[in-house]
């Protein structure tokens, strides 16, 4: 039997191990938009959205230094980050061009859109903005049916232009 928690239950935080603290809480707050919110020396911070104590943790205490893990381990394969608007992720997806960033996918999965690229320790990031739930695309029985096609970026960063 398998168990099914309350519904109001969610995923409370992601902890990464980063070779580089600093230039990971600057990627984090400057590309992301998350607010240091206290700091563990220089080992660790943890950062979050809204004052809240952390939804993201930083730590170098077993990877200062070092290399990224090879992209074909097994480990996380992205941190997703939800913006409330299409505003909010066109203005991310902004920032992060305005970075640098390498941008690596897009997509419309119907019942949102998402953008992909990495930090600087090459962990997936995904940003992205949920349509709101009457217009998820369903079947004739009901059942959700995501997608995953391409959609205009440009489009996206005409809302904030």
């Amino acid at each position: 039997m398998s168990y099914i928690a309350p519904s109001d239950t969610a995923i409370g935080h992601i902890h990464l191990k980063v070779s580089d603290l600093e230039r990971s809480v600057a990627f984090y707050r400057d590309i992301i938009g998350l607010e240091v919110q206290t700091r563990m020396g220089d080992r660790a911070a943890f950062l979050g959205f809204g004052g809240y104590h952390h939804h993201l943790g930083l730590n170098t205490w077993h990877s200062a230094g070092e290399d990224p893990a090879p992209r074909r381990a097994p480990g996380l394969f992205h941190s997703a980050f939800l913006f409330k608007t299409r505003q909010g992720l066109a203005r991310a997806y902004k920032q992060a061009l305005s970075a640098g960033v390498e941008i690596y996918g897009w997509a419309d999965h119907g019942v949102s859109q998402a953008i992909y690229f990495d930090d600087p320790d090459g962990n997936g990031i995904e940003i992205y903005w949920d349509r709101p739930r009457e217009d998820w695309p369903r079947d004739g029985n009901g059942n959700l049916t995501m997608v995953n096609e391409r959609f205009d970026l440009s489009e996206l960063l005409g809302l904030i232009e």
